[in-house]
């Protein structure tokens, strides 16, 4: 296999503006890197292991078998959805007191499973660069670490990128109307991956 290829996609997948990108943006700016590492490492851990399992058969298995995939693409959906509603109408008070929902460890994991974006991520690695021959799932076990450590890093990232809103945007003003447009990005990448 030729690695850089398939780095440089782990790349470009992992840091591109995305649902999961978003939320752990917008957990940061409210309860810090530290506090959002958890899901963060959360959601990389449950991409990584969908990588490994597409490459192992379940990624044939929604070529079969499309209704899964529909189904799993509308149940995410439809949950995005709702997330950016939540983000989009929190009140300036929850804002500054931390009372909105977090992006927990639990809810980072589900949303790869059903974040259309993931699994088309998934299948396209094992369509495009998984090996076949005698050694194949060693080599896709590799490129699920390859993924992880580079998911990792690039929501890392965005969680800078959140902590650092806090020094932007200083009124609870600002603030609300950063939150809105972080929750329009959320809607809308959550039907792009629908309609893509």
């Amino acid at each position: 296999m030729n690695v850089m290829p398939f780095l440089l996609f782990a790349f470009v997948a992992s840091i591109t503006p995305g649902p999961t990108n978003i939320l752990v943006l917008t957990n940061s700016q409210h309860y810090g890197v530290k506090a959002t590492l958890p899901p963060l490492i959360s959601g990389c851990v449950a991409a990584s292991a969908i990588v490994l399992v597409s490459g192992a058969g379940a990624g044939e298995l929604l070529r079969q078998y499309p209704l899964i995939r529909q189904i799993m693409s509308w149940a995410g959906v439809l949950w995005l959805s709702w997330m950016s509603l939540q983000l989009f109408s929190a009140p300036a008070a929850n804002l500054t007191n931390g009372t909105q929902h977090r992006f927990t460890v639990r809810a980072a994991a589900l949303l790869q499973v059903i974040n259309p974006k993931t699994w088309m991520m998934a299948l396209a690695v094992v369509s495009l660069f998984a090996p076949k021959g005698e050694h194949a799932l060693r080599e896709i076990a590799l490129m699920a670490l390859w993924f992880l450590l580079i998911s990792v890093a690039c929501l890392t990232c965005w969680a800078w990128l959140g902590s650092a809103v806090n020094r932007v945007f200083r009124t609870t003003v600002a603030m609300v109307r950063f939150q809105r447009v972080m929750a329009l990005c959320l809607f809308a990448s959550a039907w792009a991956g629908m309609l893509a």
